[in-house]
């Protein structure tokens, strides 16, 4: 149903048909990379948090974790992610598939600029064994997101 839904709305920009799927898991940094061969960074992993009881998901590049300190500076609150139950709920993913295609309304999405090390990053797209290659530009154009931020390490 998710991967569905990621290609339903990658449709509209005439994507649909780059999805890739496998035959093995890609559900984490590590499993990607090995089905997509290609360096853990370049996978855009979605991560998802609470703030102020509303959802939020980050696009991080695979090899970068939340830097706590920089979280609390942009959003004036510490950082708490969503259990997967939470995310498979408010995102409308679930954990291992969650990507910025598809979601449910009012998620705010930011983009680390992690990413920009990368010319070409795969984010899931909904499924456990899923992927799309998008250049920066191209993720720029199809995600709906908020801002730019820098609050990984």
């Amino acid at each position: 149903m998710s991967l569905q839904k990621a290609k339903e709305y990658l449709a509209q920009f005439n994507l649909a048909d780059k999805v890739q799927e496998f035959n093995v898991s890609s559900a984490t940094v590590e499993l990607a990379s090995k089905a997509l061969n290609c360096e853990p960074g370049k996978i855009a992993k979605s991560l998802t948090f609470k703030l102020d009881d509303k959802p939020i998901m980050i696009l991080v590049a695979g090899d970068k974790r939340i830097d706590n300190r920089k979280y609390k500076n942009k959003f004036n609150k510490k950082a708490k992610m969503l259990t997967p139950d939470e995310a498979k709920t408010l995102i409308g993913h679930s954990v291992g598939g969650i990507c910025p295609f598809g979601v449910n309304d009012g998620i705010e999405i930011y983009l680390d600029e992690s990413l920009k090390d990368y010319s070409t990053v795969f984010p899931a797209c909904g499924s456990s064994n899923s992927a799309i290659e998008l250049s920066i530009e191209k993720l720029e154009e199809v995600v709906p997101y908020k801002e730019w931020i820098d609050i990984s390490k």
